[in-house]
């Protein structure tokens, strides 16, 4: 399975708070806070192509040019899976992610997921019927292995073409 990742520039280790107008940028493979989802993608034998990211502040600036290069990126890596977050309760980029995953559905036959904690109830709200979004935990801790399970256990369901995978949905993501 293949897979390209959405972070901001704090999972991307960019920098985090301190550069928050880091550009968009694609690196080879998996970046920053791969390292934490790697054992679960290992599960199902995941092979994530690159790892797309901007600074938060950067997004908020220039929010359709980087939807639409995401996009145009993800198409062209064409992977078979794209996961935007895990966001926690970032706000910024949880409402990046959702759109990000929004548009690649929209564009592609590609399938995207979201992850973000129930702060982001805004984002949620807005973007829970046209995209999945993950329950995860707001910052790591308790919660955090269960909700990676959750996206891996969807990752499979969706590369089989698993008919259940709207049954799955409403028991692992907002509805």
């Amino acid at each position: 399975m293949r897979v390209v990742l959405i972070f901001d520039q704090g999972l991307a280790g960019a920098g985090g708070k301190s550069n928050p107008m880091a550009p968009l940028k694609a690196e080879k493979g998996g970046i920053g806070s791969y390292l934490m989802l790697k054992p679960h993608l290992d599960e199902v034998c995941a092979e994530v192509l690159a790892t797309l990211y901007c600074g938060n502040e950067y997004y908020l600036a220039n929010k359709k040019e980087v939807i639409l290069k995401m996009a145009a990126m993800v198409k062209k890596l064409n992977p078979d899976i794209v996961i935007c977050g895990p966001c926690f309760n970032y706000l910024d980029y949880g409402q990046m992610s959702a759109n990000i995953a929004k548009v690649i559905k929209e564009k592609t036959d590609i399938g995207a997921v979201a992850m973000m904690s129930s702060e982001n109830s805004d984002t949620i709200e807005k973007f829970k019927n046209d995209i999945p979004i993950i329950k995860m935990p707001k910052k790591g801790g308790t919660g955090l292995n269960e909700s990676f399970d959750h996206l891996i256990k969807w990752m499979k369901y969706y590369y089989s073409n698993n008919s259940d995978l709207k049954e799955l949905e409403s028991e692992i993501c907002y509805n």
